[in-house]
């Protein structure tokens, strides 16, 4: 994707020293970062820090003539694609509020015209005070965007509301912002992910070994484009993606359900979920107990999800296969009449269950396979993306 920039505004608050590491996550997903440090902040944490991990300079003072960003608040305000502020303190919420310009970061924000992500982290008693809280009301009618603050330990060694959101969070808000133009912009996509249980009591069940992380790329990548995402999501161990609504289950039937709602004015529906095929026809109430040397289990088929759900414009099945792979997928896409269909190898010496990388095939309505190298899993979540964007772009 294309370099997009983020003014990184670091406040005073201890939590500045987390910056670092979102800082580092924004430029791993190929974002500029651009650091404006208060002059609390870098009592916190150096310059240093944030040099190393953007590349960038960082700016901390109005009139300094070392950055390539003068006059800098200009400048910097008529770069940046979102603005960042994390952590941010009372204090420029307060002047935010105000409109107050003192200090370098005060005057970007005031002569920005990008949209403002603010991530608060201080005390609890000086977030619940009402008049951050009233702050908070009047940015949030102006249109800024917040994240946070979580609930937790503190470092005053307390507990409560006030504590730096997740760096995860943030940035999943932040991409989801900067995505808001992308080439999937105005589209809904449901996804589905992961693997359902079918219970044979009420503490075994039926299961397999999909761990979700392809249908999370996919579910991340599509909201980074621009989406409105829904993830349906079975058993997983993933943390749930920000800015994406999601929708637990944990069955075939629960899946089918939830995907069926989803779906109702979905533009796509990609099923990267590996759903069961079969489950315990009677499920036992309780726990059964140790007894037979074998334990016999009636099973019955589960209700193809891509079967029962065709009303959605684009359709991306997956089809994981241990021989006869592109014969298999074709076959499987034929018999759903589906747009596209990802194919993976699942009994090689690399199967992709819990892997962070995939080798697949992409095969089309025609029948035309195209192999991919083996790739992380989000990079094929773009591959497959840039296939549903031309799909619905054809229509």
């Amino acid at each position: 994707m294309s370099e997009r920039n983020v003014v990184l505004g670091v406040t005073g608050s201890i939590a500045a020293y987390k910056a670092v590491d979102l800082a580092s996550k924004l430029t791993q997903a190929s974002v500029a970062v651009h650091t404006v440090m208060t002059e609390s902040a870098t009592k916190l944490v150096g310059e240093a820090s944030f040099r190393a991990i953007t590349g960038f300079p960082v700016s901390t003072r109005m009139f300094e003539l070392t950055n390539p960003h003068s006059i800098e608040h200009i400048s910097l305000s008529e770069a940046a694609d979102l603005l960042l502020i994390a952590p941010a303190t009372a204090n420029i919420l307060a002047k935010l509020a105000c409109g107050l310009a003192d200090d370098l970061l005060t005057c970007t924000l005031l002569a920005t015209r990008a949209p403002i992500l603010v991530a608060p982290a201080m005390h609890t008693a000086m977030w619940e005070n009402p008049a951050t809280q009233a702050n908070v009301k009047t940015l949030q009618t102006r249109g800024m965007n917040f994240v946070g603050p979580a609930v937790g330990r503190l470092a005053s060694g307390g507990h409560g509301a006030g504590r730096f959101a997740p760096v995860a969070e943030i940035l999943g808000e932040a991409l989801r912002i900067l995505g808001r133009s992308g080439d999937l912009a105005g589209r809904r996509i449901v996804v589905s992910a992961a693997g359902t249980r079918e219970p044979i009591d009420p503490v075994r069940f039926l299961g397999n070994r999909s761990t979700g992380k392809m249908g999370f790329a996919i579910a991340e990548a599509a909201r980074d484009r621009g989406a409105d995402v829904t993830l349906v999501a079975g058993p997983t161990l993933l943390g749930r993606p920000s800015g994406v609504a999601v929708a637990d289950v944990q069955t075939a039937s629960e899946m089918l359900g939830a995907i069926k709602d989803a779906c109702r004015d979905a533009d796509a529906l990609i099923m990267a979920a590996a759903v069961a095929d079969y489950a315990p026809a009677s499920p036992a109430a309780q726990k059964l107990k140790k007894g037979e040397d074998e334990l016999l289990l009636s099973l019955s088929r589960t209700e193809d999800i891509l079967d029962a759900v065709r009303d959605v414009p684009v359709r991306v099945g997956f089809a994981a296969e241990t021989d006869d792979l592109i014969g298999s997928a074709r076959k499987k896409l034929e018999a759903k009449r589906l747009d596209l269909i990802v194919a993976n190898d699942v009994g090689g010496p690399n199967p992709p269950f819990g892997s962070d990388t995939n080798q697949a095939f992409l095969i089309d309505a025609t029948g035309e396979a195209e192999e991919l190298p083996r790739l992380p899993k989000r990079e094929l979540a773009d591959r497959i993306l840039d296939r549903v964007r031309d799909l619905l772009d054809a229509r």
